[in-house]
């Protein structure tokens, strides 16, 4: 694996990478991650009791936008003109080790162009999150974030990458 960081310029200091030359492709990012809360709080969720609307549907629409708004938060991304943006969500009932159950967040981001789309997917991903936390936080402060990483990507130079 190269390790050189793309982020710098000669003189150590960071720069948005050049990506004119790079060839347009198509490039999809899928990135995934979940949320641990109260076995009550999914059940509210799941009834579409909770107080401030819909839960997810809101987190999806939370999640769209925050992959649209990467560049805008994370200072070297390039703006993208992004072709689709696609969240998921799997609920798990069952009790864990700590009594929780979950929500498996995951989001498909597609472009074609010069740069990847992992950190809008990974955006997505963590704006869904925070926005079920927000949602539910009135009645259950100790959700937990886990597992947010890239699951796979498609596209440039890099070639595929699936997680193992």
């Amino acid at each position: 694996m190269e390790n050189k960081l793309t982020h710098f310029n000669s003189d150590g200091r960071a720069r948005m990478v050049d990506v004119s030359a790079k060839e347009a492709t198509e490039r999809v990012a899928v990135a995934g991650g979940k949320v641990r809360m109260q076995p009550d709080t999914l059940k509210l969720i799941q009834a579409g009791k909770m107080k401030k609307g819909d839960v997810l549907a809101v987190a999806q629409v939370a999640g769209i936008m925050g992959a649209k708004k990467t560049s805008e938060l994370i200072p070297m991304c390039h703006p993208l003109f992004l072709t689709s943006v696609d969240i998921t969500f799997r609920e798990d009932a069952a009790l864990d080790l700590d009594g929780l159950v979950s929500i498996h967040v995951e989001a498909r981001v597609k472009t074609t162009g010069q740069t990847g789309v992992e950190m809008e997917a990974l955006t997505a991903v963590t704006t869904t999150l925070l926005t079920i936390y927000d949602m539910c936080k009135a009645i259950d402060k100790g959700m937990v974030f886990e597992d947010i990483s890239l699951l796979s990507k498609t596209g440039g130079k890099s070639g595929e990458y699936r997680r193992k």
